[in-house]
C-alpha cells in the first residue's frame, strides 16, 4: 500500500509540474486600457493613441521564463487630436498603412534589472524588425491585474518620417511608447 501511495504521489507531481511552470493567461479589458505614443513636432510635444490593437498576455512575475507578450497594432487607428497630423500618419511618409497595415511586438524574454522587470522583444514596423526593450510594472488585483509598459523607439530605425520629417529638428527621433492594460484572468 505504501508503494502504491508513493507511485500515485509521483504521478500527481509529474502531472502538476507542467501546470506550475506555466505563467497565467490574461484577457485585456478594452475599457480603461490604452496603447499610446508621444514625440515632438516643431519643438512642441504631442501625445497619441492607437484605437485598435490586440494583445495576448501570459505573465507571472515569479515565472518570467514562461511569460510572453504578443501585441498587434492597427496603424491606421493612430490618433493625436490634430487633424493634419492624423491624416498624415497613415501615409507613405509615416506608417505607410497601404503596404504595412500593422505593427507587431513579441517578447523574446524577460529579465530583472534591479527592481525593474524588462521585457525584451522584437518590434516589426514598416517591414523592419528590430529589438525593443520595455519596462514592465505588473500589479495583481483580485482575479486580474494592471500592466503598465513603457519604452522608447527611434522612429528613423523603422523608416517612419520620410521627406521633410526625416529632419529631427522638425520631428523628434525618439518616440515614447506606453501601455496601460486592465487584465482579467482567463
Amino acid at each position: 500500500m505504501n508503494r502504491s501511495y508513493s507511485l500515485l504521489l509521483v504521478l500527481l507531481l509529474a502531472l502538476a509540474l507542467p501546470c506550475a511552470a506555466k505563467a497565467a493567461d490574461y484577457a485585456v479589458q478594452p475599457s480603461g486600457s490604452t496603447l499610446g505614443f508621444a514625440s515632438s513636432f516643431q519643438g512642441s510635444n504631442f501625445d497619441g493613441q492607437f484605437g485598435k490593437w490586440t494583445a495576448t498576455i501570459n505573465y507571472d512575475a515569479a515565472k518570467l521564463a514562461t511569460s510572453k507578450f504578443d501585441v498587434t497594432v492597427d496603424l491606421s487607428s493612430a490618433k493625436t487630436g490634430d487633424s493634419d497630423r492624423d491624416n498624415a500618419l497613415p501615409g507613405s511618409d509615416f506608417f505607410d498603412v497601404a503596404k504595412y497595415p500593422q505593427a507587431h511586438f513579441v517578447t523574446t524574454g524577460f529579465r530583472q534589472q534591479g527592481g525593474q522587470v524588462i521585457a525584451d522583444g522584437t518590434l516589426t514596423l514598416r517591414g523592419v524588425t528590430k529589438p525593443l526593450s520595455l519596462n514592465v510594472t505588473f500589479k495583481p488585483q483580485g482575479s486580474g491585474a494592471t500592466l503598465d509598459v513603457s519604452g522608447s523607439v527611434n522612429r528613423l530605425d523603422f523608416g517612419v518620417g520620410g521627406g521633410e520629417y526625416k529632419d529631427t529638428s522638425v520631428m523628434g527621433a525618439d518616440v515614447k511608447v506606453t501601455a496601460h492594460l486592465i487584465l482579467t484572468a482567463k
